[in-house]
């Protein structure tokens, strides 16, 4: 079995949740098998580090920046294994100090995400991850704080893409997800 097969076998499916007509994708799966979760983020070092890095000027990831919530549960062991800086995206009212904003649709109405404004320094390298990509307006609002901050956004990474809903034509930069599914 590849890894990616072994990754997508843990990831189940909830029709209507969290409402009527949306099938939820479940990533908490992966993360009560140990084999698994090594096997998700080992893919992903591995595609940073053989795809995306060589295509980088000076070949150094700076930052890794996840969004809330569930991009905090991969995104710091990735910057760890990188040897880069994390950075979280929150809601709005969730980081002390000063931070940016950013307003970003969401499919009834609009939310606020904000970064810690130190979190990047003007010219730095960084990469976006969180678990799935669907409409991509939030991965679109954390790439706009990094931009905010003199950052520049290599590349989103996410564990599930859906792909029916063309997210990634929302973002600045190249996507890499490790599934795909309609």
């Amino acid at each position: 079995m590849s890894d990616i097969e072994l990754i997508k076998s843990f990831i189940t499916s909830h029709p209507d949740f969290p409402k009527k007509g949306i099938v939820f994708q479940d990533i908490f799966p992966i993360f009560r098998n140990p084999l698994a979760f090594e096997t998700l983020i080992t893919h992903l070092v591995h595609h940073i580090t053989s795809i995306t890095l060589p295509k980088v000027p000076g070949k150094k990831i700076d930052v890794v920046v996840g969004l809330d919530a569930r991009g905090f549960l991969i995104g710091p062991i990735i910057a760890l294994r990188l040897g880069a800086a994390f950075v979280p995206v929150r809601k709005c009212g969730k980081l002390p100090g000063l931070c940016e904003s950013v307003v970003y649709a969401k499919e009834y109405g609009s939310d606020t995400f904000e970064m810690q404004a130190d979190g990047i320094k003007p010219g730095q390298n960084a990469i976006i991850i969180d678990d799935l990509i669907a409409t991509g307006g939030s991965a679109k609002a954390a790439g706009e704080l990094v931009a905010k901050l003199g950052g520049k956004t290599l590349e989103y990474l996410f564990i599930v893409e859906l792909t029916f809903l063309k997210g990634a034509s929302q973002l600045d930069a190249p996507i890499y997800s490790v599934i795909q599914t309609d």
